[in-house]
Order: structure tokens, then sequence, then C-alpha cells
């Protein structure tokens, strides 16, 4: 699949929902991601990212205003052991426990499935960023690489909750400049269509953390978006940047 602009994709359509960026650096010394959230009900739009130790979860912007905080309120980011967890939802919790265990990324998600909010049923997707020995106890291609990461979606069978698909996509020694997003829709509607596909590989642009976050957060439907996380991990050093953004702000 050909690489495509991060900023055109995301601003292909005003709502993409959730979504993960994953990737490299062009120079090659720095590992990327960014997540971030939209929300078209007032319950969605009530919420801000809060650092949690070395990552972050959701709050309520004004507790008063809040509603069902079931699938609004999580931790999306986790660390564990320098590996980097990042979910739109509460799956960051059980992926953190299975890798506790010994248990791996894909596997771990074998006991979840997608949200039980019908009829979008929307995906759970998640990502794991491993650096060096976080491949310890893989075998195959890649097993040793200084960093490589994994992305997973589950979902309804276009829309029959009576089926999950579990579709779980792996990168070793991603390219320098590569990345690949994923997110919950292909877009507005009612019900809201499950992303489909393979990850989308896009650019990452030659900046730093300040003008990456910038330019996805610019790129994102200014109506819609909430959040915004970004993090930039040297890969040799791994000395960590981090970066938020929320429209509501105190």
């Amino acid at each position: 699949m050909i690489r495509k602009n991060l900023a055109e994709e995301l601003g292909s359509t005003t709502y993409p929902g959730r979504g993960i960026v994953i990737g490299r650096t062009a120079d090659g010394s720095r590992a990327v991601t960014a997540y971030f959230i939209m929300g078209r009900s007032e319950n969605s739009r009530n919420r801000v990212f809060v650092t949690e130790g070395e990552g972050i979860r959701t709050e309520a912007f004004d507790p008063a205003k809040l509603e069902d905080p079931s699938l609004i309120i999580y931790a999306p980011v986790r660390v564990l052991d320098g590996n980097i967890i990042v979910t739109n939802g509460d799956q960051t919790d059980t992926i953190y426990d299975g890798l506790s265990r010994g248990i791996s990324f894909e596997q771990s998600l074998r006991s979840r499935e997608f949200e039980p909010d019908g009829p979008n049923y929307t995906p759970r997707i998640s990502g794991y960023m491993r650096f060096g020995k976080a491949a310890e106890g893989e075998t195959g291609k890649g097993a040793d690489s200084a960093y490589a990461y994994d992305m997973s979606i589950l979902k309804s069978d276009n829309g029959d909750p009576s089926q999950c698909n579990r579709y779980t996509f792996s990168y070793d020694n991603p390219r320098a400049g590569e990345g690949h997003f994923i997110h919950t829709y292909m877009g507005d509607g009612n019900p809201l269509p499950s992303y489909e596909g393979e990850p989308t590989p896009v650019e990452i642009p030659d900046m730093d953390i300040d003008a990456f976050t910038e330019l996805v957060w610019n790129a994102i439907d200014p109506d819609n978006k909430v959040s915004l996380f970004t993090r930039f991990v040297d890969i040799e050093s791994r000395a960590v940047e981090t970066r938020i953004i929320n429209k509501n702000s105190k």
C-alpha cells in the first residue's frame, strides 16, 4: 500500500472517532505515537486527558455533567517495562494484566470484543510499542528488533453483534518516516460504520514533537475533536517526550 499524507488522512472524514497512529520519525531515531478522541454527544465531549504515572487517563471536564462513564472514562495509555500500550478503552488494562502474566498482546485481547454500544458496536483498537528486550520470549523475524509495534482491531461482523472479528498486525523494524493509522469509524453515519481493512500506512513528517502534535490536532475536524496525546521515545536512550492537548481547558 502507498503511504498517505498523515494530515490529509486525518482530515479525510469529519468523524474518524478515536484514532491511533504509531510509527517512526524520518531520521529513524524515535518511536512515535498519537492517540485522539472525538465526540458528538455532550457526554463524549465532556472529557480531558490527564497524566497518570507514565501514562494518561480520561476524566470528566465537568463532573456535574458526566452521565454514563462506562465507555468514556478509562486509561488510554499505560507503560509496562518501558513498553507502551495505547488503546481506545479499558482493554488497556486487559493488555497490561496479560503482558504482566506472560500472555501475548494478541492473546490478551481474546477475552475482549467490540464495545456494547449498539447499533454502532464501536471497534476496540489497540497498539503496543515494543523496545529492545520487549520482544524477549518472542521468536521469528524481528524478535530482536530495537523497536517494533503491534496494532489490533476487534469489531462486529458488519454490524452483527453475534460475531466478533479479531485482527492483529505486527510491524518489525518499522521504516524511518513511516507509520500506521487505525481508527474506529470510516466516517459519520447512523449507525457509525466500523473501520475497514489494514491500518493505513502514513508518512511521519520530519519534525519535532511540538510540530507533530500541532499537525495532528489541526488536521482533525474542529467541531468533533476533544483531546490529543502524543509521545516521542528515543529508541536508543528511551528518553520520552509527551504532549497533551484538550479542547476543554480550565
